[in-house]
């Protein structure tokens, strides 16, 4: 009788460190897990003015247009892309497809991903799954955004960053997402990929310029103390943005020389490379970003120039030609 409860004991307590043990590794993949997109609706909860913006744009209507055949046969086609990409043969499942042209969405970790939308908020900002409920936090449950303190303030812009959210104010960090698609870029896109695509008729343009196409249909910035405006950039601001872009452009495109040896690929990141150095000649902060160029050496460009009015030393773009 004794034997047989010690067996019990052990039994139990061998389940109790299994459990344990089971538990403690479902929090570790749980903390591993990486963030997703919860889709662009969560935000119109708070920004709708920006939402309303964002569904008159490119970004949003490509959803249901990008996979259409075009009538005039002298643009790209998307079946003749497809078929030359290997993978699903529907662009939204379509992995190479995907990483640029949808957002991808899950509800919760455990889901399968779903292409929710276009390129919509968190494809500039950052997937939300870890930093949402932080910045939707202004002090409390009841506690609304006017209501919140300055020093809480510091704390949720500080904490959501860390979790990966990217702030308007990040200029570089914003200017750098815009570069992994728009310059064709994207780290998960592979050589073969890229040479298939390019094959096929896909497009890449070399003159992609932040200012032009940033501060057009897309100009999103509903600040304080006037959050009812979208407020246009003063000279200064747009100076600031034109060289963070460039800066931007010149990284990614040194960076994506090695990812492919196709000439029409290669060719468009040489002039990417020599249209960014153009933009930032005559900018003495950015030597250091010339002689390297660094993601380091980008970021720290940027707070180099921060506040600073640029206007008179670079060309920017015109108004008229604003995307």
């Amino acid at each position: 009788m004794k034997q047989r409860s010690l067996f019990l004991k052990l039994l139990f307590l061998n389940f109790l460190l299994l459990a344990g043990i089971i538990g403690l590794s479902g929090w570790v993949a749980s903390a591993d897990a990486n963030p997703f997109n919860k889709g662009a609706k969560l935000c119109e909860e708070c920004h709708e003015a920006e939402f309303k913006i964002w569904k008159n744009t490119k970004h949003f209507e490509s959803f249901r247009t990008v996979h259409r055949e075009p009538k005039d046969k002298s643009k790209p086609s998307p079946k003749k892309i497809l078929e030359a990409v290997e993978g699903e043969k529907r662009m939204k499942r379509n992995k190479a497809c995907s990483l640029c042209h949808y957002t991808l969405e899950q509800k919760d970790a455990d889901d399968k991903p779903d292409a929710g939308s276009g390129t919509s908020c968190e494809s500039c900002h950052g997937p939300s799954s870890e930093w949402l409920e932080i910045h939707d936090n202004y002090g409390g449950k009841d506690v609304k955004r006017d209501q919140e303190s300055a020093d809480h303030k510091v704390k949720r812009i500080a904490d959501s960053k860390a979790k990966g959210l990217i702030w308007p104010s990040m200029k570089y960090e914003v200017a750098e997402n815009c570069m992994v698609c728009h310059g064709l870029a994207h780290p998960e896109l592979t050589a073969d990929e890229l040479a298939k695509m390019l094959g096929a008729g896909h497009p890449i343009n070399p003159d992609f310029e932040l200012v032009k196409y940033s501060q057009g249909s897309v100009r999103h910035r509903y600040y304080p103390p006037n959050i009812k405006e979208n407020a246009e950039m003063t000279p200064a601001e747009l100076s600031r943005e034109y060289v963070v872009g460039q800066a931007a452009a010149l990284v990614s495109a040194t960076n994506a020389m090695s990812k492919s040896e196709d000439p029409k690929y290669k060719a468009a990141q040489e002039q990417r490379v020599a249209n960014a150095k153009a933009g930032l000649s005559g900018v003495p902060e950015a030597a250091g970003l010339l002689a390297a160029p660094t993601r380091e050496n980008a970021l720290k460009f940027a707070a180099d120039i921060a506040g600073k009015d640029l206007s008179g030393v670079v060309k920017l773009p015109a108004k008229s030609d604003y995307k």
